[in-house]
């Protein structure tokens, strides 16, 4: 079975110093690509660098909430000049998003956000959205910023929250969260949810699994993760993983 990392921070110092080992691993267990998500200005040059060493490597650019507070005062015109210049591994705008954890005002990450999603329009390029206790926030500013398509990554949410996502044509990113009993909540949203509204993914080296807390994750757990997916959903494990494929090169517009 052929399986996509959809949120796979690669490029992180838990991969190093053989990031080439680490890739081999992964795909020995069948996970034969991964989207690294753009975080901040300093990664955006190194992702293409990174991707072009490794086949099957394909990056986003993008200005995570988290790093939005050490970025410059050209930080738009930054990323609208790598989006100019990327390659054809350059799939999504991301990772963007709003966070309620932080200090930083919403105010700044809903212009943020909304820079980010004018990008995405531009480019016609889908987005990867973090949304960290402000789904409904979040899906005001997709309202209002059509996309083409995207990932909300590491969703934790109700039924109806991630139902709203794929109506405006955005998948759920369906990681290690749903191997924990007590997120209930969550596992029954991607339990009931159409299959063609998901997409597998990691967050590697974050997000670890039950069972491998306190360890770095990595994208070789993502086949737990799948076998997790199929028995919530009560189906065939190589027919689900053959349909993930099939979402996330609709997603991605992967076409091998």
């Amino acid at each position: 079975m052929l399986m996509t990392d959809s949120h796979c921070h690669f490029d992180f110092a838990a991969f190093e110093p053989d990031r080439a080992q680490h890739w081999r691993r992964a795909q020995l267990v069948g996970v034969h690509r991964l989207v690294i998500p753009g975080i901040e200005e300093a990664q955006w040059p190194d992702l293409p660098l990174l991707c072009a060493a490794h086949p099957g490597l394909y990056y986003a650019l993008g200005l995570h909430p988290w790093w939005l507070a050490r970025a410059s005062t050209a930080w738009q015109s930054t990323l609208a000049k790598a989006l100019d210049n990327a390659d054809n591994r350059c799939v999504a705008v991301g990772e963007m998003g709003l966070d309620r954890s932080l200090t930083l005002a919403p105010d700044i990450q809903e212009t943020a956000l909304i820079a980010q999603l004018e990008l995405a329009i531009q480019y016609q390029l889908p987005v990867i959205l973090h949304s960290h206790g402000t789904h409904d926030r979040v899906l005001k500013w997709l309202r209002r910023y059509p996309v083409k398509g995207g990932v909300v990554h590491g969703f934790s949410g109700s039924v109806q929250q991630a139902e709203t996502f794929w109506m405006l044509g955005i998948h759920i990113g369906v990681g290690g969260t749903i191997t924990y009993d007590r997120a209930n909540k969550t596992r029954q949203a991607v339990a009931a949810l159409p299959v063609e509204a998901l997409v597998l993914e990691t967050d590697a080296p974050d997000m670890p699994l039950c069972g491998f807390q306190g360890q770095p994750n990595h994208p070789a757990q993502l086949p737990r993760v799948l076998t997790a997916l199929a028995e919530l959903r009560q189906q065939d494990e190589a027919l689900l993983a053959e349909q993930l494929e099939s979402n996330v090169n609709q997603l991605f517009d992967f076409s091998e």
